[in-house]
Protein backbone atom coordinates (compact mmCIF):
# COMPACT_ATOMS: atom_id res chain seq x y z
CA UNK A 1 0.00 0.00 0.00
CA UNK A 2 1.17 3.50 -0.69
CA UNK A 3 0.48 6.20 1.97
CA UNK A 4 1.02 9.11 -0.46
CA UNK A 5 0.73 9.33 -4.18
CA UNK A 6 3.92 9.70 -6.15
CA UNK A 7 5.24 13.25 -6.39
CA UNK A 8 4.75 13.28 -10.11
CA UNK A 9 1.06 12.55 -9.64
CA UNK A 10 0.27 14.98 -6.74
CA UNK A 11 2.02 18.22 -7.79
CA UNK A 12 -0.27 19.22 -10.68
CA UNK A 13 -3.31 18.43 -8.54
CA UNK A 14 -2.03 20.58 -5.61
CA UNK A 15 -1.29 23.54 -7.94
CA UNK A 16 -4.77 23.37 -9.33
CA UNK A 17 -6.28 23.35 -5.86
CA UNK A 18 -4.06 26.26 -4.76
CA UNK A 19 -5.03 28.35 -7.74
CA UNK A 20 -8.69 27.65 -7.08
CA UNK A 21 -8.32 28.66 -3.42
CA UNK A 22 -6.53 31.89 -4.34
CA UNK A 23 -9.20 32.70 -6.91
CA UNK A 24 -11.94 32.03 -4.39
CA UNK A 25 -10.32 34.22 -1.74
CA UNK A 26 -9.79 37.02 -4.24
CA UNK A 27 -13.42 36.85 -5.28
CA UNK A 28 -14.52 36.80 -1.63
CA UNK A 29 -12.37 39.87 -0.88
CA UNK A 30 -13.92 41.75 -3.79
CA UNK A 31 -17.41 40.78 -2.65
CA UNK A 32 -16.62 41.83 0.94
CA UNK A 33 -15.24 45.18 -0.24
CA UNK A 34 -18.30 45.85 -2.39
CA UNK A 35 -20.59 44.85 0.48
CA UNK A 36 -18.73 47.19 2.87
CA UNK A 37 -19.06 50.10 0.45
CA UNK A 38 -22.76 49.42 -0.06
CA UNK A 39 -23.36 49.20 3.70
CA UNK A 40 -21.40 52.41 4.29
CA UNK A 41 -23.42 54.25 1.65
CA UNK A 42 -26.66 52.88 3.03
CA UNK A 43 -25.51 53.76 6.54
CA UNK A 44 -24.80 57.34 5.51
CA UNK A 45 -28.15 57.53 3.80
CA UNK A 46 -29.82 56.14 6.91
CA UNK A 47 -27.97 58.64 9.09
CA UNK A 48 -28.96 61.47 6.78
CA UNK A 49 -32.54 60.22 6.75
CA UNK A 50 -32.47 59.92 10.54
CA UNK A 51 -31.09 63.45 10.88
CA UNK A 52 -33.70 64.77 8.49
CA UNK A 53 -36.40 62.92 10.42
CA UNK A 54 -35.11 64.37 13.70
CA UNK A 55 -35.08 67.86 12.22
CA UNK A 56 -38.60 67.35 10.90
CA UNK A 57 -39.73 66.13 14.32
CA UNK A 58 -38.18 69.17 15.99
CA UNK A 59 -39.85 71.53 13.55
CA UNK A 60 -43.17 69.80 14.16
CA UNK A 61 -43.16 70.89 17.81
CA UNK A 62 -44.41 74.31 16.77
CA UNK A 63 -47.59 72.81 15.41
CA UNK A 64 -47.82 70.63 18.51
CA UNK A 65 -47.65 73.76 20.67
CA UNK A 66 -50.49 75.30 18.67
CA UNK A 67 -52.66 72.26 19.38
CA UNK A 68 -51.69 71.86 23.04
CA UNK A 69 -54.11 72.58 25.89
CA UNK A 70 -51.22 74.15 27.82
CA UNK A 71 -51.35 77.11 25.45
CA UNK A 72 -55.08 77.18 24.70
CA UNK A 73 -55.93 80.17 26.90
CA UNK A 74 -54.05 83.38 27.62
CA UNK A 75 -55.69 83.33 31.07
CA UNK A 76 -53.49 80.36 31.98
CA UNK A 77 -50.46 82.67 32.05
CA UNK A 78 -50.77 84.02 35.58
CA UNK A 79 -47.82 86.40 35.05
CA UNK A 80 -49.29 88.23 32.05
CA UNK A 81 -49.53 91.96 32.78
CA UNK A 82 -47.83 91.66 36.19
CA UNK A 83 -45.30 94.40 35.35
CA UNK A 84 -45.23 97.29 37.82
CA UNK A 85 -44.78 100.37 35.68
CA UNK A 86 -42.11 102.88 36.67
CA UNK A 87 -41.43 105.30 33.83
CA UNK A 88 -37.94 106.54 33.07
CA UNK A 89 -37.16 109.98 34.44
CA UNK A 90 -34.57 112.61 33.74
CA UNK A 91 -31.69 111.88 36.07
CA UNK A 92 -31.35 115.61 36.82
CA UNK A 93 -34.95 115.74 38.05
CA UNK A 94 -34.39 113.03 40.62
CA UNK A 95 -33.35 114.21 44.04
CA UNK A 96 -31.28 111.06 44.48
CA UNK A 97 -31.08 108.88 41.35
CA UNK A 98 -30.76 105.18 41.98
CA UNK A 99 -27.57 103.47 40.79
CA UNK A 100 -27.63 102.65 37.09
CA UNK A 101 -26.33 99.87 34.81
CA UNK A 102 -24.42 98.89 32.70
CA UNK A 103 -21.21 100.23 33.95
CA UNK A 104 -17.52 99.47 33.91
CA UNK A 105 -16.82 95.98 35.26
CA UNK A 106 -13.05 96.01 34.74
CA UNK A 107 -11.19 94.53 37.70
CA UNK A 108 -10.38 97.30 40.19
CA UNK A 109 -13.03 99.74 38.97
CA UNK A 110 -15.13 101.47 41.63
CA UNK A 111 -18.19 103.54 40.81
CA UNK A 112 -18.63 107.15 41.91
CA UNK A 113 -22.05 106.91 43.61
CA UNK A 114 -21.96 106.25 47.34
CA UNK A 115 -24.67 103.75 48.30
CA UNK A 116 -25.67 101.88 51.44
CA UNK A 117 -27.08 98.85 49.63
CA UNK A 118 -24.83 95.85 48.98
CA UNK A 119 -25.25 93.45 46.05
CA UNK A 120 -26.30 89.84 46.44
CA UNK A 121 -23.06 87.90 46.00
CA UNK A 122 -24.57 84.42 46.38
CA UNK A 123 -25.63 82.23 43.47
CA UNK A 124 -29.14 83.44 42.74
CA UNK A 125 -30.79 80.07 43.35
CA UNK A 126 -29.57 80.26 46.96
CA UNK A 127 -31.82 83.32 47.37
CA UNK A 128 -34.84 81.50 45.90
CA UNK A 129 -34.44 83.38 42.62
CA UNK A 130 -34.98 81.80 39.21
CA UNK A 131 -34.43 83.10 35.67
CA UNK A 132 -37.65 84.64 34.34
CA UNK A 133 -36.46 85.75 30.90
CA UNK A 134 -33.50 85.80 28.54
CA UNK A 135 -32.71 88.54 26.03
CA UNK A 136 -29.63 90.16 24.52
CA UNK A 137 -28.23 93.46 23.29
CA UNK A 138 -26.17 94.35 20.24
CA UNK A 139 -22.62 94.81 21.47
CA UNK A 140 -21.85 94.87 25.17
CA UNK A 141 -23.57 97.34 27.48
CA UNK A 142 -20.94 96.75 30.13
CA UNK A 143 -17.27 97.59 29.66
CA UNK A 144 -14.40 95.25 30.55
CA UNK A 145 -11.01 96.49 29.46
CA UNK A 146 -9.20 93.94 27.29
CA UNK A 147 -12.34 91.83 26.83
CA UNK A 148 -15.19 93.99 25.50
CA UNK A 149 -14.08 97.54 24.98
CA UNK A 150 -13.24 100.11 22.30
CA UNK A 151 -10.35 97.96 21.03
CA UNK A 152 -12.55 95.04 20.00
CA UNK A 153 -13.86 94.41 16.50
CA UNK A 154 -16.72 92.90 14.54
CA UNK A 155 -18.22 92.71 11.05
CA UNK A 156 -19.20 96.38 11.27
CA UNK A 157 -16.36 97.68 13.40
CA UNK A 158 -16.72 99.04 16.91
CA UNK A 159 -17.45 102.20 18.87
CA UNK A 160 -15.00 104.34 20.84
CA UNK A 161 -15.28 105.02 24.51
CA UNK A 162 -17.39 108.15 25.09
CA UNK A 163 -15.63 111.47 25.52
CA UNK A 164 -16.12 111.66 29.26
CA UNK A 165 -14.45 108.26 29.74
CA UNK A 166 -11.43 108.82 27.47
CA UNK A 167 -11.19 112.26 25.93
CA UNK A 168 -8.17 111.35 23.86
CA UNK A 169 -10.01 108.44 22.20
CA UNK A 170 -13.40 109.92 21.33
CA UNK A 171 -14.39 112.29 18.55
CA UNK A 172 -16.51 115.38 19.07
CA UNK A 173 -20.20 114.62 18.83
CA UNK A 174 -19.71 110.86 18.93
CA UNK A 175 -22.81 108.92 19.90
CA UNK A 176 -23.12 105.40 21.23
CA UNK A 177 -25.84 103.63 19.24
CA UNK A 178 -24.75 100.16 20.27
CA UNK A 179 -22.32 98.49 22.62
CA UNK A 180 -18.67 97.52 22.60
CA UNK A 181 -17.14 94.53 20.80
CA UNK A 182 -15.00 91.63 21.94
CA UNK A 183 -11.47 90.89 20.74
CA UNK A 184 -12.11 87.50 19.10
CA UNK A 185 -13.19 88.63 15.63
CA UNK A 186 -10.81 87.77 12.78
CA UNK A 187 -12.01 88.59 9.26
CA UNK A 188 -9.57 86.03 7.80
CA UNK A 189 -11.04 83.15 9.83
CA UNK A 190 -14.15 81.61 8.22
CA UNK A 191 -15.80 80.80 11.54
CA UNK A 192 -16.33 84.55 12.01
CA UNK A 193 -17.50 85.25 8.46
CA UNK A 194 -19.37 82.18 7.18
CA UNK A 195 -23.10 82.99 7.25
CA UNK A 196 -25.39 80.81 9.34
CA UNK A 197 -28.84 79.73 8.21
CA UNK A 198 -30.89 81.08 11.11
CA UNK A 199 -34.15 79.23 11.71
CA UNK A 200 -35.45 80.84 14.89
CA UNK A 201 -33.49 83.96 15.92
CA UNK A 202 -34.05 87.20 14.01
CA UNK A 203 -31.50 89.67 12.68
CA UNK A 204 -28.48 87.90 14.18
CA UNK A 205 -25.04 87.86 12.57
CA UNK A 206 -21.99 85.63 12.79
CA UNK A 207 -18.94 87.52 14.09
CA UNK A 208 -20.98 90.03 16.09
CA UNK A 209 -20.81 90.62 19.84
CA UNK A 210 -23.93 90.29 21.97
CA UNK A 211 -24.48 90.74 25.70
CA UNK A 212 -26.97 88.23 27.06
CA UNK A 213 -29.08 89.05 30.13
CA UNK A 214 -30.94 86.59 32.32
CA UNK A 215 -33.21 88.53 34.74
CA UNK A 216 -33.85 86.58 37.97
CA UNK A 217 -36.50 87.12 40.60
CA UNK A 218 -37.64 85.56 43.87
CA UNK A 219 -41.15 86.68 42.94
CA UNK A 220 -41.14 84.79 39.65
CA UNK A 221 -43.29 81.77 38.84
CA UNK A 222 -40.28 79.58 39.59
CA UNK A 223 -40.52 75.93 38.62
CA UNK A 224 -43.79 76.34 36.73
CA UNK A 225 -44.78 76.58 33.08
CA UNK A 226 -45.12 80.35 33.54
CA UNK A 227 -41.52 80.91 34.66
CA UNK A 228 -40.27 82.59 31.47
CA UNK A 229 -41.95 85.82 30.40
CA UNK A 230 -41.72 88.60 27.82
CA UNK A 231 -41.48 91.39 28.76
CA UNK A 232 -39.20 90.28 31.57
CA UNK A 233 -40.95 92.65 33.98
CA UNK A 234 -43.96 90.30 33.99
CA UNK A 235 -41.68 87.54 35.21
CA UNK A 236 -39.91 89.68 37.79
CA UNK A 237 -43.16 90.92 39.38
CA UNK A 238 -45.33 87.84 38.78
CA UNK A 239 -46.04 87.21 42.48
CA UNK A 240 -45.46 90.74 43.73
CA UNK A 241 -48.18 93.39 43.55
CA UNK A 242 -47.74 97.09 44.23
CA UNK A 243 -48.97 96.88 47.82
CA UNK A 244 -46.38 94.25 48.67
CA UNK A 245 -43.68 96.00 46.67
CA UNK A 246 -44.22 99.26 48.58
CA UNK A 247 -43.26 97.53 51.83
CA UNK A 248 -39.82 96.52 50.56
CA UNK A 249 -36.62 98.35 51.43
CA UNK A 250 -33.92 98.93 48.81
CA UNK A 251 -31.81 96.12 50.27
CA UNK A 252 -34.77 93.73 50.04
CA UNK A 253 -35.01 94.43 46.31
CA UNK A 254 -31.28 93.96 45.71
CA UNK A 255 -31.46 90.65 47.56
CA UNK A 256 -34.45 89.35 45.58
CA UNK A 257 -33.95 90.65 42.02
CA UNK A 258 -30.82 90.18 39.96
CA UNK A 259 -29.46 89.79 36.46
CA UNK A 260 -26.80 87.53 35.01
CA UNK A 261 -24.80 89.18 32.23
CA UNK A 262 -22.46 87.34 29.84
CA UNK A 263 -20.90 88.55 26.60
CA UNK A 264 -20.38 86.42 23.49
CA UNK A 265 -18.99 86.59 19.99
CA UNK A 266 -20.99 84.38 17.63
CA UNK A 267 -19.04 81.90 15.50
CA UNK A 268 -20.12 79.42 12.83
CA UNK A 269 -18.30 76.51 14.44
CA UNK A 270 -20.02 73.58 16.15
CA UNK A 271 -17.10 73.02 18.53
CA UNK A 272 -18.54 76.02 20.42
CA UNK A 273 -22.05 74.59 20.68
CA UNK A 274 -23.84 74.75 24.04
CA UNK A 275 -27.38 73.33 24.12
CA UNK A 276 -29.06 75.16 27.00
CA UNK A 277 -28.70 78.94 27.21
CA UNK A 278 -32.13 79.37 28.83
CA UNK A 279 -31.14 78.81 32.44
CA UNK A 280 -28.64 81.57 33.10
CA UNK A 281 -24.96 82.38 32.81
CA UNK A 282 -22.86 79.51 31.48
CA UNK A 283 -20.52 78.44 34.26
CA UNK A 284 -17.75 76.05 33.24
CA UNK A 285 -14.28 76.09 34.77
CA UNK A 286 -12.61 74.14 31.97
CA UNK A 287 -13.90 76.62 29.38
CA UNK A 288 -13.20 79.59 31.67
CA UNK A 289 -16.82 80.67 31.56
CA UNK A 290 -18.50 82.41 34.50
CA UNK A 291 -15.32 82.23 36.57
CA UNK A 292 -14.45 85.92 37.07
CA UNK A 293 -17.63 87.75 37.98
CA UNK A 294 -18.12 91.45 38.74
CA UNK A 295 -21.01 92.13 41.13
CA UNK A 296 -22.68 95.46 41.88
CA UNK A 297 -26.11 97.05 42.19
CA UNK A 298 -27.58 98.91 39.24
CA UNK A 299 -30.77 99.20 37.22
CA UNK A 300 -32.49 97.89 34.12
CA UNK A 301 -30.74 98.86 30.89
CA UNK A 302 -31.61 99.24 27.21
CA UNK A 303 -31.55 102.03 24.65
CA UNK A 304 -34.38 104.01 26.29
CA UNK A 305 -32.03 104.86 29.17
CA UNK A 306 -28.92 107.01 29.04
CA UNK A 307 -26.78 109.27 31.20
CA UNK A 308 -29.60 111.81 31.04
CA UNK A 309 -32.59 109.45 31.31
CA UNK A 310 -32.51 107.17 34.34
CA UNK A 311 -34.25 103.87 35.03
CA UNK A 312 -36.32 103.70 38.20
CA UNK A 313 -36.03 99.92 38.36
CA UNK A 314 -33.21 100.08 40.88
CA UNK A 315 -31.36 98.86 42.91
CA UNK A 316 -31.05 95.35 41.53
CA UNK A 317 -28.03 93.08 41.70
CA UNK A 318 -25.88 92.53 38.62
CA UNK A 319 -23.51 89.57 38.29
CA UNK A 320 -21.48 90.04 35.10
CA UNK A 321 -18.85 87.76 33.61
CA UNK A 322 -15.79 89.92 32.92
CA UNK A 323 -14.63 87.69 30.06
CA UNK A 324 -15.93 87.46 26.50
CA UNK A 325 -16.58 84.00 25.08
CA UNK A 326 -17.15 82.47 21.67
CA UNK A 327 -20.43 80.62 21.19
CA UNK A 328 -21.82 78.90 18.12
CA UNK A 329 -24.64 80.44 16.12
CA UNK A 330 -26.50 77.16 16.55
CA UNK A 331 -26.42 77.69 20.34
CA UNK A 332 -28.30 80.95 19.92
CA UNK A 333 -30.71 79.43 17.40
CA UNK A 334 -31.42 76.57 19.82
CA UNK A 335 -32.06 79.21 22.52
CA UNK A 336 -34.53 81.02 20.29
CA UNK A 337 -36.28 77.72 19.56
CA UNK A 338 -36.55 77.02 23.30
CA UNK A 339 -37.98 80.50 23.82
CA UNK A 340 -40.65 79.78 21.21
CA UNK A 341 -41.68 76.72 23.22
CA UNK A 342 -42.55 78.66 26.39
CA UNK A 343 -46.14 79.27 27.40
CA UNK A 344 -45.71 83.04 27.14
CA UNK A 345 -45.06 84.57 23.73
CA UNK A 346 -41.36 85.51 23.79
CA UNK A 347 -41.16 86.54 20.12
CA UNK A 348 -40.26 90.13 21.05
CA UNK A 349 -37.00 88.83 22.51
CA UNK A 350 -35.86 86.74 19.53
CA UNK A 351 -33.71 89.60 18.23
CA UNK A 352 -30.99 91.81 19.70
CA UNK A 353 -32.12 94.89 21.60
CA UNK A 354 -30.32 98.22 21.47
CA UNK A 355 -27.63 98.93 24.03
CA UNK A 356 -27.54 101.66 26.62
CA UNK A 357 -24.54 103.94 26.49
CA UNK A 358 -21.83 103.28 29.06
CA UNK A 359 -23.04 104.70 32.38
CA UNK A 360 -21.09 107.62 33.81
CA UNK A 361 -19.05 107.06 36.95
CA UNK A 362 -21.28 109.28 39.09
CA UNK A 363 -24.30 107.08 38.30
CA UNK A 364 -22.53 103.77 39.06
CA UNK A 365 -22.69 102.40 42.60
CA UNK A 366 -19.46 102.15 44.57
CA UNK A 367 -20.24 98.70 45.98
CA UNK A 368 -18.35 96.53 43.50
CA UNK A 369 -17.63 92.99 44.62
CA UNK A 370 -15.78 90.22 42.84
CA UNK A 371 -16.28 86.48 42.78
CA UNK A 372 -13.76 84.06 41.40
CA UNK A 373 -15.22 80.56 41.12
CA UNK A 374 -13.33 77.35 41.70
CA UNK A 375 -14.23 73.76 40.98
Amino acid sequence: YTMCPPASDSKPQDNTKLKAAVGFLSLATVVLLVTTIVLAVNGNQSTATSSEASAATASDYSSSKAASNFFASDDANVCAGAKLAFDNQLCADLEVPGPQAGGNVTKGYVGGMAVDVVPNTKPYYQSSMCPVNVHWHLGSEHYSYGEFDENGDGPHGNIPRPDWAARFLAEDGETVPDGFRCHHYDASDPKFTTPYDWKHCKGMEVGETYEVHWPHSAAGACGTVNQYQTPFYDGVFCNLNMDAFSTLAAQDIANAVGVHGQVFTIVNDESYFYPDMMRGMIIDQEMGMGQDIAIYTGSTTGETRSNEMCSLYTPITWQVDRKCHMISASSFDKLCYDMKMQRDDMSDDLHAHGSRELVKDELVANNQARKTLRA
